[in-house]
């Protein structure tokens, strides 16, 4: 089935957005549209369209997984700097299907029973189960991140953390999971823009936390780990996307089109009746 989403892109935006050799994330231009040549006004249809097609393949995947006709599921991971428009993926794309068929997990700072464990002890137990879309709000990348940024672990440690989410992941992709890791590119200018939003109108007060600030001013610290991530676990079987972000439009579109190519690469059917169509339609009729 082709993808009515793509028919505006520009060459295909997965090997457009892929991080590959010699990628350097202080090159990505947050304002950029990669592949996309239409305007803003004109992407609400495509994502209008690109929404119709996903809700069908989307429950397709569910309805082949209940069939037992397919043990296959995806698994969208979201990291970004605050602001970066996470929630507005969730839901302006991912919240166009049917929510029975969705798992999110959101991963914030860790319980102490969590911390009693090892730091993918939590996020296993959320990778979604087959016929499912997962989407991690924040993840296991957190652990590499923060962790290396505020030094929340050893050095050591958080080298050792590279091979676990390498070896973690391999083991869901040949399990069946599509992973789909997408890392929003926002801008330090275009940041502090929206923060200020938040302050300049009290309907977002509530999404203003102080702290934010204090993350703010180690960017460079966390542009540096982001680098590492990518260089470390970017892997055929599990690549990293690099979405600019400045423009949301552009941003949900993006997401939008890397999760229907993960499903269209699954190819979901509908699973064939176990029982006599005709016969049931004559039984029907008869009540």
């Amino acid at each position: 089935m082709p993808s009515n989403n793509h028919k505006h892109w520009n060459g295909d935006v997965a090997s457009l957005l892929r991080v590959g050799p010699g990628f350097r994330l202080d090159r990505v231009d947050a304002e950029a549209t990669p592949g996309y040549g239409r305007r803003k006004r004109d992407s609400i249809d495509d994502l209008v369209a690109g929404a119709d097609q996903l809700s069908e393949l989307q429950e397709r995947l569910f309805a082949a997984s209940r069939a037992q006709a397919t043990d296959a599921s995806v698994l969208l991971v979201l990291q970004a700097m605050d602001t970066a428009g996470k929630g507005g993926i969730i839901r302006h794309v991912v919240g166009s299907v049917d929510p029975q068929g969705v798992h999110l997990a959101a991963f914030k700072k860790p319980t102490d029973e969590e911390l009693a464990h090892d730091f993918l002890w939590r996020v296993q137990a959320r990778v979604p189960e087959p016929g499912m879309i997962g989407v991690f709000d924040r993840s296991h990348y957190e652990d590499v991140l923060i962790g290396k940024v505020r030094q929340l672990a050893p050095a050591d440690e958080i080298e050792r953390r590279y091979g676990a989410i390498n070896d973690f992941e391999s083991q869901l992709a040949e399990a069946g999971t599509r992973l789909v890791k997408v890392m929003l590119h926002v801008s330090y200018d275009e940041q502090r823009d929206r923060l200020m939003e938040r302050l300049d109108r009290p309907d977002k007060h509530w999404k203003y936390n102080p702290g934010d600030v204090d993350e703010r001013l180690l960017w460079p610290q966390y542009m540096d780990a982001y680098q590492t991530v990518f260089e470390r676990t970017s892997t055929p079987h599990a690549p990293w996307y690099v979405v600019p972000a400045n423009r949301k439009w552009y941003a949900r579109l993006a997401v939008q089109a890397l999760l229907l190519n993960a499903l269209l690469d699954i190819d979901p059917r509908w699973p064939a009746a176990t029982y006599d169509v005709a016969a049931e339609r004559e039984r029907l009729l008869a009540t």
